[in-house]
């Protein structure tokens, strides 16, 4: 009994020493990044694993060059050995960049500045912006320059121009949440948008195939294609609202030196807000008009 007794304390033990592996695995499971930003010269273990129990030295940068670029393979077996498993890596190479010295703090304003633009919503966790190359200095007088899609992405490479017309470039990684609006039910082609069939959602900044639309499209646009339910709506699948109808009856507008004329009129064409069409008074006289609001156009004079 005494035999079995002391057997159950060791199976025991053994499945708790299993448990905490498993724990350790899954604590530890994660993909390597393409490039890490290092403090020092010196690669280290929680350079790579911040939560590892214990550091150590990996690898020595370049110390002329700041940098060390390492097989992905390579590295995931020498983590491996140290009890790092389930690792996985989307690059064949590894490449590890000594942080510069320098102040980069107006070069992230304008960032925020520039995606704040494109989506009034978006809410900043973090912002990393890092050269290049190793830097010791920059010019304190420059033009930060962006790619003309930069605003599909959390991630990308940008440039700034000094007065003698060097470009530096630097990489960029956002961290943010932004409002998307969602298709609340199958939207069909020439359909008002409204908050009646979209659906506002928070989701985290990644990467959009194009634009999506804002709050303040709402309410002005119509849809372009018949939208799926559930489905992103970008800037791309809308076109402004369609203020006027053809044969639809509108009020025209029409002022010249103080005097105000307005009177009603059929509508010949469709048309959407500052568009010209042609209209037909009650005699069948025919007119220009431009598109002013809802079943509203106003005269040129």
């Amino acid at each position: 009994m005494l035999q079995f007794a002391k057997l159950g304390k060791v199976l025991k033990m053994f499945l708790k020493i299993l448990l905490l592996l498993a724990v350790s695995t899954q604590i530890f499971a994660f993909v390597l990044q393409k490039t890490y930003y290092i403090p020092s010269t010196y690669v280290k273990l929680r350079d790579i694993v911040p939560n590892a129990p214990y550091d150590l030295t990996l690898y020595e940068v370049d110390p002329l060059r700041f940098t060390k670029k390492v097989r992905a393979q390579e590295l995931m077996q020498t983590l491996e050995k140290h009890g790092f498993t389930e690792l996985s890596s989307k690059s064949r190479y590894i490449k590890f960049i000594t942080k510069s010295p320098i102040e980069t703090s107006k070069i992230i304003n304008a960032l925020k500045d520039a995606f704040k633009e494109k989506y009034p919503s978006i809410q900043f966790t973090s912002v990393e912006v890092v050269p290049r190359g190793y830097l010791n200095t920059i010019p304190q007088e420059y033009e930060v320059e962006l790619p003309r899609t930069f605003y599909r992405t959390n991630e990308g490479t940008l440039s700034i121009e000094t007065l003698k017309k060097r470009k530096l470039f630097f990489d960029y990684l956002i961290d943010a949440n932004i409002d998307v609006y969602h298709a609340k039910h199958e939207i069909q082609k020439g359909e008002k948008l409204s908050t009646l069939n979209t659906i506002k959602k928070q989701i985290k900044f990644d990467t959009f195939k194009a634009r999506p639309i804002s709050k303040e499209q709402i309410n002005l646009t119509q849809s372009k294609r018949k939208l799926p339910v559930d489905s992103v709506i970008y800037i791309r699948d809308t076109e402004a609202l369609t203020l006027v109808k053809r044969d639809s009856m509108v009020n025209v507008n029409f002022t010249d030196s103080g005097l105000s004329i307005s009177f009603s009129a059929r509508a010949l064409q469709n048309g959407k807000l500052h568009d010209i069409i042609t209209i037909e008074k009650r005699d069948k006289t025919k007119l220009r008009v431009r598109v002013i609001g809802k079943n509203r156009v106003e005269m040129q004079n």
